[in-house]
């Protein structure tokens, strides 16, 4: 409105799809589309009629319902066009020759939205013949057009040409850049206070609204505009008429956001079998041995998950974070998969990324998205798409030390906003997921000769193990990745897992030899070991358990595994013979058939 006595032609670029918060009558406001915001606006500041061009409809005048259509015809004829039912077709050629005579139109100002002016062009830096002449034609008469007095207070008045684009560079550059007679205007998404404007007659219209007190209405608004940041007004009146087709209550508007972004009718987390929680430390410390803070840790976040205790009252950050640190082969990942298998009754159904596939700079458009112009943006990001398919689910990150700084800056925006922008322009929502990060920093740290070496070793107790690790860990974040910001939002739900120790490892060594023997069991080989051979792999897998679990599952196939399948194969076994080891040593196994 400044800027119209003193420009010619605006472009307006950014949000022009959405809606705008206008006030309909006094103390009423309404959500109304931008072009006739904008018609309203302009009719406001002074000018009598207010035309728009549309490749479909070609010209029409934006006319109040109190206006003649005698009136809006005559205008259309006046510069040159044929109306049918108060419009006249027009492509861009008649465009082109009608500028001039709407700019040079003498009487009472009149302005033109040209919307969807991006469709103009098909490539900016080659303009066809056609398109080259209509906008050397608007940046002449941009030059030319004088401003004129009109009106009761004599203000000066251009015939204004409005450009709406979704972006300012779908226009030539050349007509916008050190053009004194063209001004761009940049349209943002609402922010709160627009929400808020419309949100009061959104909410008016569902179950309970019209009756509602003021209180449950500032109440219920509140929480649709918290729980909408980022969303457009568009999302937020889609949301209201979702709302009202299934029937949901004016208190219940939450529920209404959550179908609209992820899609799913109930909150999936409340559905969960409760007794089923409730039994799951037994569950998990069969397959996660010897963690039990670890495990209790992890339900504790799954149990918030579920109740929603301390949850965000914006409600788009992920259900639950969690960096699970320490040693590897202690569990970590197993965990994940266990957590899984528990919520789906699939270990499978996590979405996992191995952090060592992302160490480039570049790689974070193998998760978001390739953007415009670049190879795979039809494609879109391994991350968007799968939270997109599957927006119930724990998404695994392995080994996050590994990912390049600029990966971890999505990260943050996940943790704090619980949302993503793919390549595409598409938000994804994180808001009923669990994330899940592992990690084997703190292992390891440099010395002053900048040499990698152990900053905990197996022999350490669990408390000097747990302290260490996390103050390395906090160095690294704060100190090497300058991001201590990411560390704020996991807080503390770092996890730090102890050492494999003695006890721990012999459970797993009987689990897993158990396992061997019976999977050969269901394929009707049955073999005995003996109580000297058990013992001799016994004291060669555990005899270094530096490498956790991990390196006892490497012993026992060195050791009992490969040698017996050798043995296995010699022998030519078939289902239903029987075998026993005697013995057993570094150099093999003997094999006997019962």
């Amino acid at each position: 409105m400044r800027f119209l006595p003193l420009k010619s032609q605006f472009v307006l670029s950014g949000n022009v799809s959405d809606l705008q918060a206008c006030e309909v009558s006094p103390g009423v406001i309404t959500p109304q589309t931008f072009n006739l915001s904008l018609r309203d606006a302009l009719l406001e500041a002074g000018y009598n009629q207010v035309l728009s061009w549309d490749p479909l409809a070609g010209f029409r005048v934006l006319a109040r319902s109190d206006s003649d259509p005698a009136t809006d015809e005559t205008l259309l004829r006046d510069l040159g066009l044929t109306p049918v039912e108060g419009a006249a077709a027009a492509g861009p050629d008649l465009l082109s020759a009608t500028l001039p005579r709407l700019i040079n139109r003498s009487g009472e100002p009149i302005a033109l939205l040209v919307d969807f002016a991006s469709r103009l062009v098909v490539r900016s830096d080659g303009l066809t013949a056609a398109e080259h002449q209509l906008f050397t034609q608007a940046l002449v008469l941009a030059h030319q057009a004088r401003p004129r007095p009109a009106g009761e207070r004599r203000k000066p008045f251009f015939n204004t040409v409005l450009w709406i684009v979704e972006k300012e560079g779908d226009l030539p550059d050349w007509l916008l850049v050190d053009n004194p007679r063209l001004r761009h205007i940049p349209v943002s998404k609402p922010d709160l206070l627009a929400r808020r404007a419309v949100a009061a007659s959104l909410l008016r219209g569902l179950d309970g609204g019209r009756g509602a007190t003021a209180d449950a209405l500032q109440k219920a608004s509140q929480s649709f505009v918290e729980s909408t940041e980022g969303l457009l007004l568009l999302d937020l009146n889609a949301i209201a008429q979702l709302a009202r087709v299934e029937g949901v209550a004016m208190e219940r508007i939450a529920d209404a956001v959550r179908r609209y972004k992820v899609g799913v009718t109930e909150d999936p987390w409340l559905k969960i079998d409760r007794q089923k929680i409730r039994e799951a430390d037994g569950f998990i410390r069969r397959r996660v041995k010897g963690q039990t803070h670890a495990v209790t840790h992890m339900l504790d976040i799954v149990k918030r998950a579920m109740t929603g205790v301390g949850a965000s009252r914006k409600g788009s950050r992920p259900r639950g974070v969690a960096f699970l640190a320490g040693p590897t082969g202690v569990g970590k990942t197993e965990l994940a998969k266990t957590i899984t298998s528990l919520l789906f009754g699939d270990e499978s159904a996590y979405i996992r990324f191995d952090m060592s596939e992302f160490s480039a700079e570049h790689s974070d458009q193998r998760l978001i998205g390739a953007p415009p112009g670049y190879v795979g943006y039809d494609v879109g990001g391994e991350l968007t798409n799968a939270i997109r398919e599957r927006p119930f689910s724990v998404v695994l990150f392995d080994e996050i030390e590994k990912a390049h700084p600029r990966i971890l800056d999505k990260f943050l925006q996940i943790l704090d906003d619980g949302v993503l922008t793919s390549g595409r322009g598409d938000r994804v929502y994180f808001s009923e997921a669990l994330i899940v990060f592992t990690s084997n920093l703190g292992i390891y740290r440099q010395d002053e000769n900048g040499e990698r070496v152990a900053n905990v070793l197996h022999g350490d107790a669990f408390e000097t193990v747990r302290r260490k690790v996390g103050s390395e860990i906090e160095r690294h974040f704060k100190l090497v990745l300058n991001r201590p910001e990411i560390l704020n939002r996991i807080g503390e739900n770092i996890i730090v897992f102890d050492f494999i120790r003695e006890d721990v490892a012999a459970e797993i060594f009987d689990q897993m030899v158990d396992a061997t023997l019976g999977d050969l069991g269901e394929q009707q080989l049955q073999v005995v070991l003996a109580e000297q051979a058990r013992e001799s792999l016994r004291q060669l897998c555990l005899n270094d358990l530096s490498n956790g679990g991990r390196g006892i599952r490497n012993q026992l196939e060195a050791h009992l595994i490969n040698p017996l399948a050798r043995a296995l194969f010699d022998q030519d076994a078939k289902p239903g013979d029987r075998f026993h080891v005697p013995e057993l040593s570094a150099g093999g196994l003997r094999l006997v058939s019962l």
